[in-house]
C-alpha cells in the first residue's frame, strides 16, 4: 500500500491537534496516532495494535505512514509489517475496563487506597513536633 505521510514543515508551536494536517497521521482518516517527530513515530508503532476500530486495510496503510516517518526520522524499525506488531486488537477493552471498575468498587480496593493516601498526609514524628510548636507559637503572638 502506498503511503501518504508527509512532513509536517510548519514551524513554531501548535495549539491543537486540529492544527495538524491530515496527512501527517499514521490513520489519516480517523486523524489517530501524529507523526511529527521520532518519539511520535515510536508511540504509534508501540500503539499500533491499540487501534480498535481500523479495518485490515486502515493498519496497513498506517504502517506505510508509520515506516515512512521512522525513515524520515531515522527511526530503526524491527518489524515489516503491520501484523507483526504487538498483540492484536484490544476488541473488549471498554468492557474489560468497565468490568475491572466494578470489582474495584465492590471489593473497597478504591477505598483502601484513598485510605492510604489519607494516611501519608497526616503528619509524624518529627514534622508533628513541628507542627506543634509552630501551633503553640502563633497562639503566643496572638495573645501578645
Amino acid at each position: 500500500m502506498r503511503a501518504t505521510w508527509k512532513p509536517h514543515e510548519k514551524h513554531g508551536r501548535l495549539t491543537m491537534k486540529s492544527d495538524l494536517p491530515d496527512s501527517v497521521f499514521a490513520f489519516p482518516k480517523k486523524r489517530k496516532e501524529p507523526l511529527t517527530d521520532a518519539k511520535h513515530v515510536r508511540n504509534a508503532i508501540a500503539r499500533l495494535d491499540q487501534v480498535t476500530d481500523a479495518t485490515d486495510d486502515e493498519r496497513e496503510l498506517a504502517f506505510a505512514n508509520i515506516k515512512k516517518a521512522a525513515k524520515h526520522y531515522d527511526v530503526d524499525l524491527s518489524e515489516t509489517s503491520w501484523k507483526d506488531v504487538g498483540a492484536h486488537p484490544q476488541a473488549h477493552r471498554k468492557a474489560n475496563a468497565a468490568k475491572g471498575a466494578s470489582t474495584r468498587k465492590r471489593t473497597g480496593v478504591a477505598k483502601t487506597a484513598a485510605r492510604k493516601a489519607a494516611a501519608t498526609k497526616k503528619r509524624t514524628g518529627v514534622a508533628k513536633k513541628a507542627a506543634k510548636k509552630a501551633a503553640a507559637t502563633r497562639k503566643r503572638r496572638k495573645k501578645a
